[in-house]
């Protein structure tokens, strides 16, 4: 039953609105819009249930397309930066999650917070870290929603990635070098030195026969056998 206000609005609807009257011309005129727009739909409905039709010179492709996945975003910050460019290095900052909110991986949690480096598009990545920094500016700030096809697959990484896991990442993109980065500074003795306790103990070598102390060239300076020093 409908709402009261409803019942009157047709009721005035109905009653103030005339019959259109038309002519026999407007009428086949209007049938055969009608058929056109009908054939039109049909003819639309059938090129998309039965592929791609051809193209110029691309050949048709029938039968009925298919999604397979599609990465997801939502862009929390727009960067103010150049434009993210293919084929360098990009270094970022990230924090992933499995959908039930479970934290599984973070740049802040490694090296003392030190942001990550990659080269993007050559598969050193998941496929979707390899595509979902498109059209990011350096600054901006970008949450991925990965398919797990995008992802870690089927199998996923147990204990830490179910099976066919769909992951949400938020990345903030740093920089980008068409180089990469250098290698870490040294932890131990600056280069060049060696600690005392392992340089070898060199002394002059006497060759056989020799007087060293009237033939002094008879004297080389070479490390001897004695074992390092402790």
């Amino acid at each position: 039953m409908r709402p009261l206000a409803v019942t009157a609005m047709l009721a005035v609807f109905t009653t103030t609105v005339p019959a259109q009257t038309t002519t026999p011309h407007h009428t086949a005129t209007s049938t055969a819009t009608a058929a056109a727009r009908r054939r039109s739909a049909a003819a639309a409905s059938t090129a998309n249930a039965d592929g791609i039709a051809a193209v110029g010179t691309m050949p048709a492709a029938p039968g009925p397309s298919k999604l397979l996945f599609a990465l997801r975003y939502i862009d929390l910050q727009l960067g103010t930066g150049e434009l993210a460019q293919p084929q360098m290095f990009y270094t970022v900052n990230y924090t992933g999650w499995t959908t039930d909110g479970k934290k599984f991986d973070s740049s802040f949690d490694h090296d003392g917070g030190t942001p990550f480096t990659f080269p993007a598009g050559a598969r050193r990545v998941i496929t979707g870290w390899d595509t979902g920094f498109e059209g990011m500016r350096i600054g901006g700030k970008r949450r991925l929603v990965v398919p797990y096809e995008l992802a870690y697959g089927e199998l996923g990484r147990t204990p830490v990635i179910p099976p066919k896991a769909t992951l949400i990442f938020d990345v903030e993109f740093l920089s980008q070098s068409s180089t990469p980065p250098g290698p870490p500074p040294p932890t131990g003795p600056p280069a060049g030195t060696v600690p005392q306790s392992t340089q070898p103990e060199t002394k002059p070598v006497v060759k056989p026969g020799a007087n060293p102390e009237t033939d002094p060239k008879d004297q080389t300076n070479t490390p001897s056998t004695t074992k390092p020093q402790q």
